[in-house]
């Protein structure tokens, strides 16, 4: 596999459309068809369902467009690199982060760091633990904010300062929103709309006293956003951690801490016996420092 034809590929996925593709592509369509057909010999597989004026992908196509956005991400981080070694201080520092307040002080670090070094940029990914650290540990990232526990075994890291708390977050009209708190036996038998991993961990159940299997979970995410819609459209009650969703004026929704309360350590980490580049190595000080 060429890296030239598996960008090829990621822009046919995109276009579904061969002869869009090629004009995106400025080659001639047959050779755009001619270098897919022989992705797909080379594979022994087909990529494409082949439609009259729209292709999509198979299943084994989905799959190739994961890994072709992995390769050709890793690529460019390692092209970045080589040409930021031979310059002042510049290149591009690469962040994965699930949801929470304390990428606040991240945002602050990444502020002072820019304005010191404005050749210095970052991109930023989004997901929750599991998607951070199949990054972390594939190279796509360099640095990972990680909510709660963290195997020390593969990753080297800093605790930040700030602690997540977690509540639950609900429609101001709801019968709870008139607690000061939310214990565990104000939320058996209620619909209830639980982050992915803290089900996955127990975390969840051993605060709520109870087997995960007799509560009433009726949705599972992993970022809170789209939760946060759920909750307003009445689907159930969010556990949440504090301090992402507004909350606030004539926000429909409201927050109530957890009685006992149950709160998560963040930590930035990165790779163990990692080589850092001039721009992570600075980041990572002045992280620490701040």
């Amino acid at each position: 596999m060429e890296l030239r034809v598996l960008r090829y590929f990621l822009v046919v996925a995109r276009v579904q459309n061969i002869s869009g593709a090629a004009h995106l592509l400025n080659i001639s369509q047959p050779t755009l068809s001619r270098q897919i057909m022989e992705l797909e010999e080379d594979l022994g597989v087909t990529l494409f369902h082949r439609g009259n004026r729209k292709i999509t992908l198979t299943d084994e196509g989905i799959l190739l467009r994961k890994r072709a956005d992995q390769i050709v991400d890793l690529v460019q981080k390692t092209e970045d690199e080589f040409v930021a070694s031979k310059n002042s201080i510049n290149g591009t520092i690469r962040i994965g982060g699930g949801e929470t307040h304390a990428f606040r002080a991240l945002a602050q670090t990444i502020q002072s760091l820019i304005a010191q070094y404005p050749n210095i940029h970052v991109h930023l990914f989004s997901g929750n633990a599991e998607d951070v650290a199949e990054r972390l540990d594939k190279g796509l990232v360099d640095f990972g904010l990680i909510i709660g526990t963290i195997d020390a075994s593969k990753y080297d890291y800093t605790r930040l300062s700030v602690i997540d708390k977690w509540g639950v977050l609900m429609p101001k009209e709801s019968p709870l929103a008139a607690l000061d708190a939310v214990q565990p036996e104000d939320l058996w038998g209620l619909p209830l709309i639980c982050p992915r991993r803290v089900m996955e961990n127990g975390q969840l159940s051993s605060w709520l006293r109870v087997d995960s299997k007799r509560l009433n979970v009726v949705v599972v995410y992993n970022l809170l956003y789209n939760a946060s819609l759920l909750v307003e459209a009445g689907v159930g009650y969010a556990l949440a951690i504090d301090n992402i969703i507004n909350t606030k004026g004539d926000a429909n929704l409201c927050f109530l801490p957890l009685k006992p309360s149950l709160e998560s350590h963040v930590y930035l980490v990165w790779k163990k016996h990692q080589v850092f580049s001039k721009a992570s190595k600075i980041f990572v000080e002045k992280m620490k420092d701040e």
